[in-house]
């Protein structure tokens, strides 16, 4: 007697039973001998289009445009495939009653009103294929496969069943059965449910929390109820530029506070923390305003890497944005209503990496001087302010204020929040929509957890005596009050005093951390070290040349190697701040590119984009 697979039988009833009794799926039946067995049942959704009231020539046509879509025909790749199918299940199949009439939109699903849907569960689904598989449990809406559960008994692995799914979506197996399928998941009833779309790698499939219940049946509840399952399937769901993503609870979460404010036309602050999905949460926020609220949406950032991120984001879901240029063209775009999502960075007025308060101003009397006394903005809109806890928010938001006096602004930020930027942020957006927390997305292993390790670097100079002659010297002629005022800062020029020392600890520090940690040493991890400032950095890389790290180090910061940089700095005397920093930039510039100095110093952008690319792809 096989008492194993007695136990999982035994799971997959209980299962069953949940689907019946708790979320009221009819039971299709066991389908293990049962021929021909298909994602697209055609009998079942005939059934319900016909008490949608449509014509047999009309349906005909509809399940034609689907299974057409269904099949992986030619070079058809399962994420293709899969992308036509949702397309015809989210916007509906356009079908020509006959030549000279209009066409006809035949709903496969109604979304609006989930009970109108035939829900159903199959169990022990035999698939024909190249190899012949057979799915534990499949959820059919109108008889469209849409979900497909794996269950293990509680002493097997959760793994075990995402990986029966990944096997199944294999050429070798039944891959044309998951063309329809929008929601795949695997449990048992000692780790819960993990669940995922195609193609979803395992260690990226997903676990759903809510309230404090995380059994195998809270989740399933939390996922499959009618309403819930299809409003995650159509305003949760995108295809990234070759892979298909589904949300997280956060997002979810996030989004659905979101629309309540958005009804009752308030703002708030979403705080997020880094590496959790901010910027598919402002596309699946965005679309959700566009679709229901008849707006549009206006997404402000501050530093050229954002701006070309939400852009590259919105365009790679199929999602339109246009990026504006300047504020000459953003008061255009403003008073056009054919650009319904649209996004602006404030730095390009600048000349800085990161937004600065001059930044700001320019970028507003850009805006002020184009914009006429008769200026009107079309539509009603909805501005997401990213990294909406920087200082400089506050001013941006006055301004954009003054431009858009009736919209809505709803904040972004993922970085911790200082004490001092608390009040601005809630004075400038409104109190928080939604918060997910670092440690939360640690222990739902969204991001890695951060391990600090303290290093004591020995700032003082060990001859007190000497460091006093050196004041006196360096201020004779001082009255004695302007000593005393002297004294006051002589705390920290006994740092800069020892700064050298101190760089050179650093750097040994480093060193010695590459050759000890097998991660850094194996030539498959990198380090960032953040100064305190342009200069100290310009300094640090300086000293890295001297290493065996040369040629493996770049400087990332706002600054720019111009003649103004430099400009009134010559005294003869040597190189100062200003121009140490200019020589150490222009020498890195040029041994990077391999050309001169003067031709590699406009280069800086280029520089950065290739380094950190480096920094990613080639550690």
């Amino acid at each position: 007697m096989n008492t194993i697979g007695d136990k999982e039988i035994r799971t997959q009833k209980r299962v069953i039973t949940f689907f019946r009794k708790v979320l009221d799926y009819d039971y299709l039946g066991d389908w293990h001998h049962r021929q021909d067995n298909s994602n697209i049942e055609t009998e079942l959704l005939t059934s319900w289009l016909e008490r949608q009231g449509h014509s047999d020539q009309i349906i005909s046509r509809a399940l034609f445009q689907l299974n057409s879509a269904a099949t992986l025909a030619g070079s058809q790749t399962l994420y293709g495939a899969n992308r036509e199918v949702y397309n015809l299940l989210r916007y509906g199949v356009k079908v020509l009653p006959s030549t000279g009439e209009q066409h006809t939109t035949v709903w496969l699903i109604d979304w609006k009103d989930p009970s109108n849907n035939d829900f159903g569960i199959a169990e022990e689904v035999t698939v024909v294929g190249k190899n012949t598989k057979r799915p534990d449990i499949v959820l059919y809406v109108n008889g469209i496969a849409l979900g497909v559960l794996e269950l293990k008994r509680s002493t097997v692995s959760i793994a075990e069943g995402i990986r029966q799914n990944l096997d199944n979506q294999q050429s070798t197996f039944i891959r044309e059965f998951f063309a329809t399928v929008q929601l795949v998941m695997a449990g048992n009833e000692t780790e819960g449910l993990r669940y995922g779309v195609i193609e979803t790698k395992e260690k990226q499939w997903l676990r759903w929390k809510e309230a404090d219940n995380n059994s195998l049946f809270a989740e399933l509840g939390y996922l499959c109820e009618k309403a819930r399952l299809l409003e995650v399937l159509r305003d949760f769901i995108v295809f990234d530029a070759g892979t298909k993503k589904i949300c997280r609870h956060n997002q979810f979460f996030g989004v659905k506070a979101s629309q309540a404010h958005v009804k009752r036309r308030k703002g708030g602050i979403i705080w997020h923390t880094q590496g959790s999905g901010k910027s598919l949460t402002m596309v699946w926020l965005a679309r959700w305003i566009r679709e229901n609220e008849n707006a549009r949406v206006l997404i402000i950032t501050d530093r050229t890497e954002l701006d070309e991120q939400i852009e590259m984001v919105f365009n790679g879901v199929g999602e339109d944005i246009y990026r504006t240029k300047d504020g000459t063209d953003l008061v255009r775009v403003l008073s056009d209503p054919t650009e319904r999502q649209i996004c602006s960075l404030v730095h390009k007025f600048g000349r800085s990496g990161e937004m600065s308060d001059a930044d700001v101003e320019t970028y507003i009397d850009d805006i002020q001087r184009n914009r006429s006394d008769d200026f009107q903005p079309s539509g009603e809109f909805f501005v997401f302010v990213d990294e909406c806890h920087r200082t400089q928010s506050g001013k941006l938001h006055k301004a954009m204020k003054t431009l858009l006096p009736e919209a809505v602004f709803i904040g972004f930020t993922g970085t911790p929040l200082l004490k001092s930027d608390k009040p601005l942020s809630r004075e400038t957006f409104g109190q928080y929509i939604h918060t997910y927390r670092y440690d939360e997305a640690v222990a739902d292993k969204v991001v890695l957890d951060l391990r600090y390790e303290a290093r004591d670097i020995d700032q003082q100079v060990t001859s007190q005596r000497r460091l006093d002659q050196l004041f006196e010297l360096k201020t004779q002629g001082l009255t004695d009050v302007a000593k005393a005022q002297l004294k006051k800062r002589w705390g920290t020029m006994r740092r800069v005093f020892s700064s050298a020392d101190r760089l050179n600890k650093i750097v040994a520090d480093i060193e010695f951390d590459m050759e000890r940690y097998p991660r850094l040493k194996s030539g498959r991890g990198n380090a960032m070290l953040v100064s305190d400032s342009i200069y100290s950095a310009c300094r640090l890389f300086e000293l890295f040349q001297r290493t065996d790290l040369a040629g493996k180090c770049a400087i990332v910061t706002s600054y720019k190697p111009t003649p103004d940089a430099i400009k009134g700095e010559e005294t003869g005397e040597g190189l100062t701040e200003r121009l140490l920093k200019n020589e150490i930039y222009r020498k890195m510039l040029a041994a990077h590119f391999n050309q001169s100095e003067d031709e590699a110093a406009g280069k800086v952008e280029l520089f950065e984009q290739e380094v950190k690319g480096r920094f990613v792809k080639e550690p």
